[in-house]
């Protein structure tokens, strides 16, 4: 049975032909179970999973609109794409013959070069099934261990916190503790963006428990840090410090469990000895955190009947990551807080599968089941569990390694699935360096729009969600059935089909024998034979298979004696050699990337709330594009008067690697002296090679993840005195691939899609351009014949405005941008101008555009602010307006408005 169609149909409405399948969201590593409703082969409707124990029921903004992003049409790779050289473009040929043409690559590569000339760089985003089907190709067939994902980029330094203190790769906690917890520290994480179904079940927790404690260690006043009875604001990259100073103060006021110490951990004096050196005051010089704040937090966390501690990229992207996971951690040990109700040290996964992944080994320094490549007792065991005589020994190159690798020559073919390096890795110029450097890239994809095709050889086809089916492990160790609701698009394929089918062709060339180690039928087979290799690990769950999964429902590992574990070490045993947890002798070490005179800005890069990782899904799905359309940097307001640098001006960014132009906005919830850059956007969307042209790719030397976090940087105006935008109304996807061009032709350029629907282009240069090129313009916009037109081509001015019986279908602002937000309003279903030739003018201002608070039910900032104007609490405003009454991300930044309001009206 093809493994693609395997589904748990719930709900069948036979009078309208509507199927319901329960599934799991495909987004962040929350594990949201969803239930997907289809008809006549075509997603409906997605809804909360009520069942699901991961979020019973609620979804974020992202979650709900996963409908809006299934695509069937040219937003999709729907067929294989070749070229024999790279001076001929791509065409499409039939699968069959691609894949015949990736076994003969990899073989000749093989043969020539040996198998350390392939790499593999997977994602976080495959189902387990998909990289156990990979791993088992990379190192039981063409044998090598260079096979990584981009789950470096985000959890290695998590992984490494973890097996470094409690001896292996597991989080001890569950979503129960947040409900539970007395105390909750959260570090780097911006949970209300991030994860904002858990950051949901924290605030419910809160408001039924009043005297739960919450700190947020941050640089920025996120909106998870106004949530905060704490925010500790500490400078970039003084974790360590703050951690270690936390832990002076819990041993000077007897906070510490001694007991617990002795008992169950070592190496406790050695690292005391340089936390002492750490005091409150040092700390205060170091993190820029007062003293008595680092104090009262100590004191919370110490005195906690129970504590957690909830952390993401703030930790782990960093080249100190492995020490601040670990000086984290120290906590928990030092005050017995883990393995107990509503305690211990809680890893948030930023991937749907990254967990999944390291259980499959699918990543350079991991085999399956938690087995390490350098030893030669787990290579053994992996290799008699798969079949096969030995596995390689030499060490694999870990993703940056690996483009580097590609850079240098060492690696020839390159094979990437379901992630887009070419947006998301730092240094962006020497990425793309090495890709065009490459004989032979294999890009397996699903969605057309992503940066890293361009530098393909080869494309492969995938089917995403909600077209495939197999399993995901979320941030709390549950194991969840992934079900397709649909059959794949064109020659799609799920990606373990795919690397299958490549492998079943290679090893007809190089090893006959080995065609039996890939003779799975279906998806299951796939599973039981990688559930197999969990057997007597740490994370057994070697008893479980899909018909359990489907009749108990998703389950978290250990799985033993037919049920799962929902916390680790509740014994106080430990998976290391003597069986305790590990202190670890971990210092404070500076950013890599230090401010300097040329340098003198701190760079910092995160998520947005509605859009995810390169925005491939997110950007076609209307309502995600509401809340924020475009990218921008934001400076503190005095750094920007300092720089004479307005809102809204156009600033250039620069680093040692890259610059890139972008709008700047006032945030005084910055310190000054930082900028903070949303990490989404690519050379998709704007000019130049996207956000990570910047980003610094210096290394963890333990867990070798990048500091994406934080670099130098140096702000200035840009000059770019021309301006244009416009907008056309059709379908995104196809407008934005008809547009691209245009932003390799302007320093700064953008092209978007906008909640209105449609595409938004917007471009600016030093000088207006000629008149023949601002007629291109407008004629890439469909505007050579429009309805009103005020043209002045000798000033670089152009006002076109091209309608169908009164509804705005596209229009284009060239050298005079005022009636732009007017047009933008109107063109989103606002009302038309009293008179448009007025309007382009500038006789009459037209409406005022405000951006969307509420993406769920679509309410405006401008629509909550006459609220909040008529006396309007948070309550009265979900009620009136329908606002934060969806997936409820909006209502922190509801509450700041609403906060904002009563401070001006206050009384000087």
């Amino acid at each position: 049975m093809d493994g693609s169609k395997t589904r748990r149909i719930d709900i069948v409405d036979v009078a309208h032909g509507v199927s319901e399948v329960a599934s799991v969201c495909c987004y962040c590593g929350t594990g949201c179970g969803l239930r997907v409703q289809t008809r006549d082969g075509a997603v409906l409707r997605v809804r909360g999973d009520e069942q699901h124990p991961a979020n019973r029921g609620r979804l974020c903004s992202k979650g709900l609109a996963l409908a809006d992003t299934v695509r069937r049409d040219g937003a999709r790779v729907l067929s294989a794409q070749w070229r024999e050289t790279r001076a001929q473009p791509m065409r499409a040929i039939a699968l069959g013959e691609a894949l015949d043409i990736v076994a003969a690559r990899l073989a000749d590569t093989i043969a020539r070069d040996g198998p350390d000339a392939v790499g593999f760089y997977l994602s976080g985003q495959l189902l387990t099934e998909d990289y156990a089907v990979f791993n088992k190709l990379a190192r039981g067939l063409v044998g090598t261990n260079n096979i990584d994902t981009n789950s470096r980029l985000c959890m290695s330094s998590a992984v490494s916190g973890y097996k470094r203190t409690l001896g292996a790769d597991a989080p001890p906690a569950c979503y129960e503790d947040l409900d539970l917890a007395d105390t909750v520290l959260i570090a780097g994480s911006n949970m209300a963006y991030a994860h904002p179904v858990l950051f949901r079940r924290l605030e419910a927790a809160r408001a039924r428990r009043p005297g739960m404690k919450v700190i947020v260690a941050d640089p920025r006043r996120t909106d998870t840090a106004a949530f905060a009875d704490l925010h500790l604001p500490l400078a970039a990259g003084t974790d360590v410090a703050l951690f270690h100073a936390m832990l002076n103060v819990m041993e000077r006021e007897g906070l510490l469990d001694q007991g617990y110490i002795q008992r169950h951990t070592e190496g406790f004096e050695t690292l005391m000895a340089r936390a002492r050196k750490i005091t409150p005051r040092a700390a205060q010089d170091i993190c820029g955190v007062p003293a008595e704040d680092i104090i009262r937090a100590a004191r919370w966390f110490g005195g906690a009947g129970a504590a957690l501690s909830l952390y993401t990229m703030g930790l782990n992207q960093s080249t100190s990551g492995a020490d601040k996971n670990a000086a984290l951690i120290h906590l928990h040990l030092a005050t017995g807080q883990i393995g107990k109700p509503g305690a211990g040290p809680f890893s948030l996964t930023g991937q749907p599968n990254a967990m999944g992944g390291r259980e499959a080994g699918g990543m350079a320094t991991l085999l399956p089941g938690h087995r390490d490549p350098g030893s030669a007792a787990d290579r053994e065991e992996t290799a008699a569990l798969w079949g096969v005589h030995a596995l390689p020994q030499a060490p694999g190159a870990t993703a940056l390694e690996m483009f580097d690798a590609v850079l240098q020559g060492r690696i020839k073919v390159l094979w990437i699935a379901a992630t887009n390096p070419a947006q998301s890795l730092p240094d962006q110029a020497r990425v793309r360096a090495a890709l065009e450097r490459a004989e032979f890239v294999i890009v397996q994809e699903a969605f057309a729009g992503t940066e890293t095709l361009a530098y393909a050889d080869l494309v492969l086809p995938a089917a995403t969600w909600p077209e495939k089916s197999g399993t995901v492990t979320n941030s709390e160790r549950r194991i969840s059935r992934v079900r397709a609701a649909i059959d794949p698009p064109g020659d799609a394929l799920p990606d373990w089909r795919l690397a299958q089918a490549a492998a079943l062709r290679l090893a007809a060339r190089i090893a006959p024998d080995k065609a039996a180690l890939f003779a799975y039928r279906d998806e299951s087979e796939v599973f039981a034979e990688h559930a197999r290799t969990t057997a007597g690990r740490d994370l057994d769950y070697s008893a479980l298979d899909y018909a359990t999964l489907d009749a108990q429902g998703p389950q978290q590992w250990p799985y033993r004696q037919g049920q799962g574990t929902a916390r680790l070490y509740a014994d106080a045993v430990f998976p290391t050699a003597s069986g305790r947890a590990r202190f670890c002798d971990v210092d404070y070490q500076q950013v890599a990337e230090p401010t300097t005179p040329a340098y003198p800005l701190r760079l910092t890069t995160g998520r947005l709330r509605d859009h995810w990782h390169t925005m491939a899904r997110t950007s076609l799905a209307p309502a995600l594009t509401q809340h924020v359309e475009e990218p921008w940097v934001s400076m503190h307001p005095g750094d920007m008067r300092q720089l004479k640098l307005e809102p809204g001006a156009l600033a250039r960014l620069a680093s040692r690697r890259g610059s890139v132009v972008l709008p700047v906005q006032a945030d005084d919830a910055l310190p000054s002296g930082q900028v903070f850059l949303p990490m989404h956007w690519g050379s998709a969307y704007m000019a130049g090679q996207g956000v990570n042209a910047l980003t610094n790719p210096a290394t963890d030397p333990i867990s070798r993840q990048p500091e994406l976090k934080h670099c130098a940087i140096r702000a200035e105006p840009a000059g770019l005195a021309w301006q244009a935008a416009g907008w056309l109304q059709g379908d995104s996807a196809a407008l934005r691939a008809r547009l691209a061009p245009w932003l390799r032709r302007f320093e700064y350029a953008v092209v978007l899609p906008v909640g209105a629907g449609g595409v938004r282009m917007r471009l600016a240069a030093r000088a207006a351009p000629q008149a023949a090129e601002l007629e291109a313009i407008a004629g890439a916009l469909g505007l050579l014949a429009p309805d009103v037109a005020f043209d002045d081509p000798a000033r670089g001015q152009m006002r076109r405005v091209r309608m169908e019986q009164g509804v705005l279908r596209g229009f284009l602002l060239a050298g005079d941008l005022r009636p732009q937000d007017a047009l933008l309003a109107w063109a989103g279903g606002g009302d038309a101008p009293a008179g448009v030739a007025a309007l382009l003018l500038g006789r009459i201002a037209g409406a005022a555009r405000s951006r969307a608070i509420c993406v769920c039910n679509s309410v405006s900032e401008a629509a909550i602010l006459a609220g909040i104007g008529r006396g309007c609490d948070l309550a009265a405003l979900k009620a009136s307006l329908g606002c934060g009454t969806g997936c409820g991300s909006c209502v922190p930044e509801i509450q700041a408005l609403i906060g904002r309001a009563a401070l001006a009206a206050a009384p000087v």
